[in-house]
């Protein structure tokens, strides 16, 4: 039997244009409709390119578990969902639902290049990246132990695949922050006994040239 775990990781698709213009972290916002009849194509891509059988997991914000749906109406057999919290996105605090510039006007340290917030900005009442890490690291760990030697299909965050990433690979988790991981890519992560490879970090649909 195999003893290699596989975790694949996909981000929810595009949210509504309102929640877009603010920090929205673990707001429970809608999906875009106008991307989701766009996006078909992506849809197909990862029912197709997704493991089965595989044991599917969201979180408790609903952009996951209608993403998943939107997979399987591709063509992915349908999946019993579970609902795990600790892989939900970074918690923003006080500072959630706030317009970007208002946000940055808030914060103590200077935002990380490539993310709005920096790995150890904790706002009020929220968690900093360097927490999320800390609470997605042992969830992950927790998912290998259960589920060794098979497959497990993550719908996540942007953030919360960052700090699975992170945790993989031993970084720190500003360096994490580095990592692009667009909406509706696809992550791999491998547990082979007790070592962690990252197979794949930002996959994203493609099309054949006819």
């Amino acid at each position: 039997m195999s003893t290699t775990t596989r975790l694949f990781l996909v981000r929810h698709a595009l949210v509504e244009p309102s929640a877009r213009m603010t920090m929205y972290g673990t707001m429970d916002v809608g999906l875009c409709e106008l991307a989701l009849a766009q996006e078909a194509a992506s849809y197909r891509w990862l029912a197709h390119r997704l493991p089965q059988p595989a044991r599917w997991f969201v979180t408790p914000l609903s952009r996951t578990r209608f993403t998943a749906a939107a997979i399987f109406a591709a063509g992915y057999p349908e999946a019993e969902l579970t609902v795990e919290p600790r892989l939900i996105e970074q918690d923003l605090g006080e500072w959630q639902g706030l317009p970007h510039d208002a946000f940055a006007g808030r914060l103590v340290h200077k935002p990380h290049p490539f993310w709005s917030i920096a790995s150890q900005e904790r706002p009020p009442g929220g968690e900093s990246f360097a927490d999320v890490v800390a609470r997605v690291g042992p969830e992950v760990e927790r998912l290998v132990e259960e589920h060794r030697g098979g497959d497990v299909v993550i719908v996540a965050h942007g953030g919360s695949i960052r700090a699975a990433i992170a945790h993989a690979m031993g970084i720190e988790p500003g360096a994490a922050l580095s990592f692009s991981v667009k909406n509706l890519s696809l992550s791999r992560l491998e547990k082979q006994g007790e070592d962690w490879r990252v197979a794949a970090v930002n996959e994203e649909p493609f099309t054949l040239p006819a």
